[in-house]
């Protein structure tokens, strides 16, 4: 292979020396012996991914969290409550550790953290209930923990209201009344409850194809910069403009390329344990999902390397912004807070990370199954951050003719 060289003409100007296909391949290859020789950076651009990708899925594994603690404080002790007890112990989310009939000891139970809600049934429930007043069931959880409060919090309100019905049953059934009058007075509309994208309701649907594919998107962002910017740390950036013929878009090409290669292989990889190991629902097909994630790769190394160009010579601060931006756009993506509720000025910020567009898409492609006419604004977004680092590249060429590293 050619080594390139600049050389001086007798007018004073420089040249140089090779073709663009050489200075490519040159380029590209010296990055993979970076890489070689220093096998942490490897461990960061693979390993952590995968990493993540593991502690995700496992943690999430059955989908919800089930069986969560909590206390049952029953002062009645009638067959209708404990019958009404049981049913509520048999939910999926509720686990009874607790049992008493002191309200203080589940409240101090509570208080050291040991369980997340309190199911009281006051002494007299059952009397009055047959004795047409109105009784009153309680129940308290700890939104201090809010997925284990919520879920608690369903399962009680849901029995709550059973009990009042299977009170108001044994009642009609004394006086006489079958079992279809029974149920057309305490239930006249039945409703049915369709879940649609995700129908088995498994948290790990929507918060594993989000976090793991954003902490990828952060580890890319973070790498791009590092990538570019330890040319000016280490003082080799005229090296590597003389090396690329002066063609800054050549030199970044080639040098991101790599980087590029293993991401979208990683990205892949996930894609796979998501929606054909874990069977997630993929409503579009694993291949277009695949295109989705090399458009989102690309993306975050343009977002990388437009932050870089903001602060040429400066890697500290732009690995700083990257890292804080980065951050940022997992509050932002809209999958823990919708962005149409929040205030206009963050509702127009969202609009530059990646990871809010990738969302969008894999919400309308993987989970609902749309027309790709639906996504058309987010694949032109992720391919704006593609495009928009070119246009100031300008300020790369002159970092590399112009600037030193600065800490």
């Amino acid at each position: 292979m050619q080594i390139v060289n600049p050389t001086t003409e007798a007018n004073g100007t420089s040249t140089f020396e090779g073709t663009w296909w050489s200075a490519f391949w040159q380029i590209f290859f010296r990055e993979l012996r970076r890489f070689s020789r220093r096998p942490i950076f490897l461990m960061i651009m693979i390993v952590a991914p995968l990493t993540f990708l593991w502690l995700f899925t496992s943690m999430m594994g059955s989908g919800l969290p089930t069986k969560l603690p909590a206390a049952l404080v029953d002062e009645d002790d009638t067959h209708v409550t404990r019958q009404l007890t049981r049913i509520l112990g048999s939910m999926e989310e509720t686990r009874f550790v607790f049992e008493t009939t002191s309200f203080t000891e589940a409240r101090q139970a509570m208080q050291r953290g040991e369980i997340y809600a309190i199911f009281r049934i006051p002494k007299g429930t059952t009397e009055a209930a047959l004795t047409q007043r109105q009784p009153v069931i309680s129940f308290y959880t700890n939104d201090t923990y809010y997925i284990a409060a919520s879920l608690l919090m369903k399962d009680m309100r849901k029995l709550s209201e059973l009990a009042g019905l299977a009170i108001t049953r044994e009642t009609m059934r004394a006086r006489g009344f079958t079992d279809d009058q029974i149920m057309g007075t305490i239930q006249p509309i039945v409703i049915e409850s369709h879940p649609l994208g995700n129908p088995h309701l498994n948290y790990s649907v929507v918060l594993s194809n989000l976090i793991v594919p954003g902490l990828l998107m952060l580890v890319i962002m973070l790498t791009t910069s590092y990538g570019i910017g330890i040319e000016w740390k280490q003082r080799r950036q005229k090296e590597l403009y003389a090396m690329g013929r002066g063609n800054v878009p050549l030199i970044v090409t080639a040098k991101l390329l790599p980087q590029t290669m293993l991401y979208t292989l990683v990205f892949w990889v996930i894609d796979l344990v998501f929606y054909s190991y874990l069977q997630f629902p993929c409503a579009c097909g694993i291949p277009r999902m695949m295109l989705w994630g090399l458009l989102a790769v690309l993306a975050s190394q343009g977002f990388g390397l437009l932050l870089y160009e903001a602060f040429p010579g400066y890697l500290r601060i732009a690995m700083s912004a990257c890292s804080l931006l980065g951050v940022m756009q997992f509050s932002l993506a809209g999958f823990s807070f919708p962005v149409s509720a929040m205030d206009k000025p963050f509702q127009w910020l969202s609009n530059i990370f990646p990871l809010h567009h990738y969302f969008l898409i894999y919400v309308n492609q993987a989970l609902n199954g749309y027309h790709i006419s639906y996504v058309w604004p987010h694949v032109i977004a992720l391919v704006a951050l593609v495009i928009l680092p070119i246009v100031f590249m300008y300020r790369l060429k002159d970092a590399f003719l112009n600037k030193e590293y600065r800490a």
